[in-house]
């Protein structure tokens, strides 16, 4: 029983990890192509900086959703804040599982918004009075990050209630 007490716990880390990689990866790839966008505009028009960053910006957010339920799962099953460590095989089956959502939408979401960011450079390179909507198309993906963060918070703090 001893091994599937410790698997439990590699289960949990092994979900936390997922989460916070792969939300910041997808964040990293998506501030990286819009950084590209936005040096371009910069290039020939150094005074539109401060609009274009705002957009580069934008699919940065995963990533900090995905570090945030690394941390809630990490508090949950003990290791941050010096509860008890201790995790059974099911438990950590379902935190694995409830920081799955984080990841996968954060990955995807992050690169689409990405996408849209470019696009609203774009857009703010040859029409700057519409950067209100330039952030608006790229925020409507932020909903779906917004989604998955939210289900997986509540899966994560509804795991305790489950008496595993």
């Amino acid at each position: 029983m001893v091994i599937m007490d410790n698997l439990g716990i590699v289960f949990a880390l092994l979900g936390a990890a997922i989460s916070a990689l792969l939300a910041g990866i997808g964040s990293a790839v998506g501030v990286g192509m819009a950084g590209e966008a936005a040096a371009g505009v910069v290039t020939e028009e150094p005074q539109k900086f401060g609009k274009v960053l705002i957009l580069q910006l934008l699919p940065g957010t995963q990533g900090i959703y995905g570090l945030l339920i690394a941390f809630i799962t990490l508090s949950q099953i003990g290791i941050l804040g010096g509860g008890n460590a201790s995790v059974s095989f099911r438990a950590g089956l379902l935190y694995f599982v409830a920081c799955l959502p984080m990841g996968f939408v954060g990955l995807w979401s992050a690169i689409r918004q990405a996408r849209a960011a470019v696009a609203g450079i774009n857009l703010v390179a040859k029409r700057p009075e519409q950067m209100g909507k330039a952030i608006i198309f790229s925020a409507m993906v932020e909903t779906y990050a917004i989604l998955a963060l939210l289900i997986s918070i509540l899966a994560i703090v509804g795991i305790p209630a489950l008496g595993v």
